[in-house]
């Protein structure tokens, strides 16, 4: 949960949300929904996203179902300040690919009085955690975890199993490169992969004046 006005209203800081999960879990509809509650209630409002994710579209942050809003594409963190200067509330789409400077950029805003909305992968197609987003979340006030549906047992999935045969560790793609999986079926899937890339030795061509005793 998290809390859109203060119990001490004199109190100047503002906080951080964290929304983390796999892919195709609705972390980008849930941060657009926020925004556009903040809009409506007639507060200045800045949205940003790395500039590498141009999937959708280059200026706009985009969630699987389509909905939009209006962003400002940055190269890096330290650009955010300052143009996020004036704001009541600031959000933050795909927050991994951004470098570690995000978590001091977030933690100053939100101690100037921002209400610093952050959205992104909490762990990479290889089950490990993303770039920023552990500081991210252990700095943040209020983290909501959002799950997809598992594509092979219909359970809730939080992992992001990347199809496509790259191991690039950033990698854009969208349903032709990655699934969303359970605990279990993302298990047996990097299980298989690892079977197929084990050398197997045929001990039948052998020499056996060769072999060592």
């Amino acid at each position: 949960m998290f809390l859109e006005n203060t119990v001490n209203p004199k109190e100047q800081f503002g906080w951080i949300e964290v929304i983390c999960g796999s892919m195709f879990s609705g972390k980008t509809e849930e941060l657009i929904r926020r925004l556009r509650r903040a809009k409506f209630a007639k507060q200045k409002v800045e949205i940003f996203k790395p500039a590498i994710d141009v999937r959708y579209d280059e200026d706009k942050v985009v969630s699987h179902d389509a909905n939009e809003i209006r962003s400002t594409p940055v190269p890096s963190a330290s650009n955010i300040p300052l143009l996020a200067d004036g704001c009541d509330v600031v959000g933050i789409d795909e927050a991994q690919f951004f470098d570690d400077e995000i978590v001091s950029v977030c933690n100053a805003l939100a101690n100037k009085g921002v209400r610093v909305i952050v959205a992104g992968l909490d762990m990479d197609f290889k089950g490990n955690p993303f770039g920023p987003m552990p500081n991210l979340m252990a700095t943040a006030e209020y983290v909501t975890k959002v799950h997809a549906v598992c594509t092979r047992t219909g359970n809730l999935a939080q992992y992001s199993f990347r199809k496509a045969k790259d191991e690039k560790l950033v990698l854009l793609g969208e349903v032709d490169e990655y699934e969303p999986l359970s605990r279990a079926a993302f298990y047996k899937a990097i299980t298989k992969e690892k079977i197929k890339t084990m050398d197997v030795v045929d001990h039948t061509n052998l020499d056996p004046n060769n072999l060592k005793t």
